[in-house]
């Protein structure tokens, strides 16, 4: 029998699995990452804590660690977005669901002035750049590109070098100092899993659900990039993983361990980052936020998200940080209004990501 839940129930069900609260409960980067099966990570200062958000008692330099011992890798897997993945998982991913993103290639190709045969060369320059177990800054590959010949001005640098890891050659790895850096991604994860295309797709699904439910078969196809059809191949795929429940009557997807797990705690805030799984892992976002408030949240509509603050599931404010030698300043907006109380919780949460920057708390009141 299908479960009947309200919104605030599905609600409370995305908490637990979106935050990884108890019973959940997370352990190492790997492990987080792995749940998700993907994590929006374009800004790596918002990547990083959105994986110390969910490890108590982290700080940046320990997630920076263990990006270092290759426990999550950057890449662009799907959407033409970077996003931190399993490493052994991403060449299978790539070929799922990356390659939708070259179909839109040619034409991004022709607009920058570039050829078919630019991008060939551009596989071939990195490839031997890099081969060896080198590791290069952004920087050092587009001066290695020029040198080869090939335009990087405008985008045509960008394009070559996502175009380099959608192909699988190469990938995102930690950043020295502030640099992004790249490395083949052959050297970088040698150890791959190759499952066939329907078990590529369950096992996305099931993860997908896993790290987000409750959800539609479209909001798996929005956020994977996969065609419905095969989004909803895959739900097929992992049906015995899945349990079904309606919300407003609406069917969706549960992870089926977690149907009937503890829910998040209620009242709980938190400080999340702007590019998070909270927010970005779905195109319909009214449950947890007041449509009133997709403005402050997204300004400009221009798909750079603001840092949020969140209160039992529901976005009430955003904040923006300036970080110094000693101190990070915290500057909040209200979205709803909040007693003496209410911002005193608000600037507990900050204070954790202050903590996890290890760096002390400065707090700044916006106008609401």
């Amino acid at each position: 029998m299908t479960a009947d839940l309200s919104a605030a129930e599905a609600l409370a069900l995305r908490m637990t699995s979106l935050l990884l609260r108890p019973p959940v409960g997370p352990g190492t980067v790997a492990e987080v990452v792995e749940w998700f099966g993907a994590m929006q990570a374009q800004d790596l200062a918002s990547g990083l804590w959105s994986l110390g958000a969910r490890l108590p008692g982290w700080t940046v330099t320990d997630v920076q660690a263990a990006l270092e011992r290759r426990e999550a890798l950057r890449t662009w897997p799907m959407r033409g977005t970077v996003h931190l993945i399993p490493p052994a998982d991403t060449r299978w991913m790539l070929e799922l669901t990356g390659v939708r993103a070259l179909a839109g290639s040619a034409t991004r190709r022709a607009q920058l002035g570039l050829t078919e045969a630019d991008e060939a060369r551009a596989l071939d320059v990195l490839g031997v750049a890099l081969a060896g177990g080198g590791r290069l800054t952004r920087a050092q590959c587009l001066a290695t590109l020029r040198e080869a010949g090939l335009g990087t001005d405008g985008q045509r640098g960008y394009h070559l070098l996502w175009y380099a890891s959608v192909r699988g050659v190469t990938c995102v790895a930690p950043t020295i100092g502030t640099e992004q850096t790249f490395a083949l991604l052959d050297e970088w994860a040698p150890e791959q899993r190759r499952p066939e295309r329907d078990e590529a797709l369950a096992l996305l699904a099931h993860r997908y659900v896993r790290g987000h439910g409750p959800v539609t078969d479209r909001e798996f196809a929005g956020w994977s990039g996969l065609t419905l059809t095969d989004a909803r191949r895959g739900l097929t795929a992992a049906a015995d993983l899945l349990s079904t429940v309606r919300v407003d009557g609406e069917p969706m997807y549960v992870d089926a361990a977690l149907a009937d797990t503890p829910r998040a705690p209620a009242a709980e805030v938190l400080a999340l980052p702007g590019f998070d799984e909270y927010l970005l892992g779905y195109r319909d976002r009214t449950l947890m936020l007041d449509p009133a408030h997709r403005a402050a949240v997204v300004p400009g509509n221009n798909g750079i998200f603001q840092a949020t603050v969140v209160c039992a599931g529901r976005v009430v404010g955003v904040w923006k940080r300036k970080v110094g030698r000693e101190a990070v300043t915290l500057t909040v907006r209200p979205l709803v209004p909040m007693t003496d109380d209410d911002r005193a919780d608000v600037e507990r949460a900050l204070t954790r990501y202050a903590d996890f920057l290890e760096l002390a708390p400065r707090f700044d009141w916006a106008a609401a």
